[in-house]
């Protein structure tokens, strides 16, 4: 049964250690609420003008929703359509209202299953969010069927971070390619701003070229207040699984995600820190992150993303290929663990050898264990 959350109607979904809300309208998550014995922990990020009527209204319905996390298909702005398909900004997916098919609770798991029947590219996506019993985790599963052709999907996971300055921590899987935009996100006439040096290589995430001429370190955030940035990471291909993660020393808990590297190849950080002055940012989108898994040439959609681009030309694809009759399975899994004072920064995600769990150890030394069915990546059967 549909209820409204955050202005948004939505189906509620829980376990004794996870809340959250999937909208009708682009099928995105949020809120979340991880729960634990002493805390509840809600990292995600609601855009704040869900609730004025008059500037939801004039917005595109993906815009309208956004919060958490959702399934781009395809990924970025789509200004360019591609062989006839001109898709909405980071697709239908994320923008037309999703049909409930069922509700599962059996075997200390509850399934939501929703489905969403596409037009710009015929076809079908069946999105699964399973919650799992004493895990805190989300568990995300989109299968795609009824397409052929380049496809190039994301995940567009948003954290909403404290106040202070550095207050978040983030770190990585190893990686392979590194780049800031080709061109700046945002322009003084438009007017936004940017910070970082266009289209600049670098080999760390703590070394990354400004428009000032110096480098800045992109591990800490909040940083940079005033701009709005993108950077693009790709994963090493030969790991089983990749992971990004967020370390909050101060709040006591580390959000992290794992992905196939190669179905979800890159991970592209979004830096919103009010850069953007025109409507509805208007200045006030601050100290969010976008952590976002995707197979796509930045942000520039579809065209973009299956034409010849740079990244491709160093070896990298940036699209995956649909099949009409081998549906196109994306499993993504996003969780939170509390960590004791002194856990500085995750260093590596070591799943254990029965699958059940993984060990996150942190630059500092320390290690906190996490249950996890991390099969659910690495076995197409689970």
């Amino acid at each position: 049964m549909l209820e409204s959350v955050f202005g948004q109607p939505s189906w509620r979904i829980g376990t004794p250690t996870v809340e959250l809300a999937v909208a009708e309208q682009g099928g995105h998550i949020g809120p979340v609420r991880f729960l634990f014995e002493d805390c509840v922990i809600a990292p995600y990020h609601i855009a704040p003008w869900w609730n004025e009527p008059e500037t939801v209204a004039g917005l595109p319905p993906m815009m309208q929703s956004l919060r958490g996390d959702f399934l781009c298909l395809p990924f970025g702005s789509n200004d360019v359509a591609f062989g006839g398909e001109q898709h909405p900004p980071h697709g239908e997916s994320s923008n037309e209202r999703w049909r409930l098919e069922g509700i599962l609770h059996e075997a200390g798991r509850t399934v939501l299953h929703v489905s969403l029947a596409t037009r710009v590219r015929a076809g079908r996506i069946d999105k699964r969010i399973t919650l799992v019993e004493n895990h805190h985790a989300i568990y995300s599963e989109h299968a795609l069927s009824g397409m052929s052709g380049p496809i190039s999907p994301g995940h567009h996971a948003m954290l909403a971070f404290p106040e202070e300055p550095g207050s978040g921590v983030i770190s990585t899987s190893p990686f392979v390619w590194a780049r800031t935009a080709p061109e700046p996100l945002e322009r003084p006439e438009n007017p936004g701003y940017s910070f970082l040096a266009a289209d600049a290589s670098f080999e760390r995430l703590d070394a990354v070229p400004a428009i000032t001429g110096e480098s800045v370190d992109l591990t800490r955030y909040p940083a940079r207040r005033g701009y709005e940035d993108l950077a693009m990471i790709v994963s090493d291909p030969s790991l089983d699984v990749a992971w990004t993660a967020v370390t909050f020393p101060r709040a006591g808990y580390v959000w992290f995600a794992l992905k196939d590297p190669r179905v979800l190849r890159n991970t592209i950080f979004w830096f919103s820190n009010g850069g953007r002055h025109y409507a509805p940012w208007n200045s006030r989108h601050k100290n969010v992150l976008g952590l976002e898994e995707v197979t796509a040439y930045f942000h520039y959609g579809l065209a973009g993303s299956a034409d010849n681009n740079p990244l491709q030309a160093d070896g990298f694809p940036t699209v995956l290929n649909a099949e009409v009759d081998k549906p196109l399975v994306i499993r993504y899994i996003m969780a939170v663990q509390p960590v004791p004072a002194g856990f500085d920064r995750v260093e590596r995600i070591v799943p254990e050898a029965d699958g059940s769990q993984v060990r996150l150890v942190s630059a500092s030394g320390m290690e906190v264990v996490a249950p996890l069915n991390v099969g659910f990546i690495t076995d197409v059967d689970a």
